[in-house]
């Protein structure tokens, strides 16, 4: 792969034509393949200390879990999830609205051939609404009022 260079704006003052830089401005500083490599991966994965804590408590604490085992369930679980999220944010895009709610997920699994899946997490998302977690704005509100937090002043 070559190396990524800026994209340079138009200048639409000048009739469409490439703007040019200011000669006193500094070159800019090209990205390497292996800097964009390593800006994707840390983006688009979990972190591995979640997916860690989370293995770990699926199996005896006796048992250890090799590094790259939780690389490869590290980078299995990010792509499911991206794969679930897009096609739930496909059904939203055609419906005309920014934000995907849980049964745009569970539609998205049932669609990709995770039905057995889906089953199980409505009966997680139904337990969440019946608990008042969902996640809105007036839940977390008010968990903030019965909880407030004291500032600490300096010394303490």
């Amino acid at each position: 792969m070559a190396e990524l260079h800026p994209i340079i704006p138009r200048d639409d003052s000048n009739h469409g034509n490439l703007a040019m830089p200011p000669q006193d401005a500094p070159e800019p500083v090209p990205i390497t393949d292996q800097e964009v490599g390593e800006y994707r991966e840390q983006d688009r994965f979990l972190p591995i200390a979640n997916v860690s804590r989370i293995m770990k408590s699926s199996v005896p604490s006796t048992a250890k879990i090799a590094k790259d085992a939780k690389e490869c369930v590290q980078e299995c679980v990010s792509e499911f999830i991206s794969f679930i999220t897009s096609e739930a944010a496909e059904k939203c895009q055609l419906e005309k609205r920014k934000t995907i709610g849980g049964e745009d997920i569970l539609y998205a699994m049932g669609t990709l051939g995770f039905e057995n899946y889906a089953e199980t997490l409505k009966i997680h998302l139904a337990k969440l609404r019946q608990n008042g977690t969902a996640g809105t704005a007036s839940t977390s509100t008010a968990v903030q009022r019965e909880q407030p937090i004291e500032p600490k002043l300096d010394g303490e």
